[in-house]
């Protein structure tokens, strides 16, 4: 794990890359901000966490640090040791984690629940949707830091993702009081969606998807299909997270749109 620190005294502001190691664009996000650093009126720590995984090219080692936390150090898991590590990092401070996904070009923001220091925030940040995960959040980075924001920046391994990484990572500062760099105009109306249930998918040659993800999917419409054979949902849903390879055992998750951030 790699910490590096922008200002004098006991950061309060954190930002996380590279918590899974074929998410590069953290990472990248980071190194770009470090090369060029900006002036800052309190003091931040960047942290690059997985850096063996994130060598290896792959999403872990061990175990997903990601459903680790708090972790423990005397773990025989290479990713339930740096989990209690990066633990001690996290507490108590504000958190940026920067992630990305095979579902989604755009950014959009995963939080456990909304509090008023997160409504004041996200509005300034460039995401198109906010999830709240609530009980979803078991073993992740919300478990020991409730106030984080998760941000999927675009699609794995793609320059896009990282350039959008480093814009949401200055947009984070400035609304913290780190920086003074100047913020876009504040989202009129953020939409909030609240994550529900796993959406599964069984073990397949071929996947296809036909829902798309952030828009009311309608009952009685397929949803994706596994070597043919369609899955189809009972009740109207949002999906999230929704695509063919993203994950080995679910196609991605249901959610309802609660309302917005005006």
């Amino acid at each position: 794990m790699r910490v590096e620190q922008l200002g004098d005294g006991a950061p309060e502001i954190v930002v996380v890359g590279g918590i899974h190691g074929d998410e590069p664009c953290g990472p990248d996000a980071i190194e770009s901000i470090l090369a060029d650093p900006p002036s800052v009126n309190r003091p931040v720590k960047f942290i690059v966490a997985n850096e063996e995984a994130l060598e290896a090219g792959e999403r872990y080692l061990e175990t997903d640090l990601n459903r680790a936390f708090p972790g423990d150090p005397d773990s025989a898991l290479h990713e339930e040791r740096l989990a209690a590590e990066l633990t001690e990092e996290l507490r108590g401070c504000t958190v940026l984690g920067l992630h990305s996904t095979q579902s989604y070009d755009g950014m959009f923001a995963l939080v456990e629940e909304l509090s008023p220091a997160l409504r004041d925030v996200l509005p300034n940040l460039s995401v198109d949707a906010v999830v709240e995960t609530e009980a979803a959040s078991e073993g992740r980075i919300f478990s020991v830091a409730p106030g984080a924001i998760e941000v999927e920046c675009g699609y794995q391994g793609s320059p896009e993702a990282a350039e959008n990484a480093e814009q949401v990572i200055r947009e984070f500062l400035a609304a913290t009081g780190v920086t003074d760099e100047k913020l876009p105009a504040r989202r009129e109306s953020l939409p909030v969606f609240r994550l529900g249930d796993p959406i599964p998918k069984a073990a397949a040659d071929q996947y296809e998807v036909y829902a798309r993800n952030f828009e009311e999917h309608p009952a009685g419409e397929p949803i994706a299909a596994a070597d043919g054979e369609q899955l189809v949902s009972d009740e109207p849903f949002h999906p999230v997270l929704l695509s063919a390879e993203g994950y080995e055992e679910v196609f991605g998750y249901t959610a309802d749109h609660v309302g917005a951030l005006d």
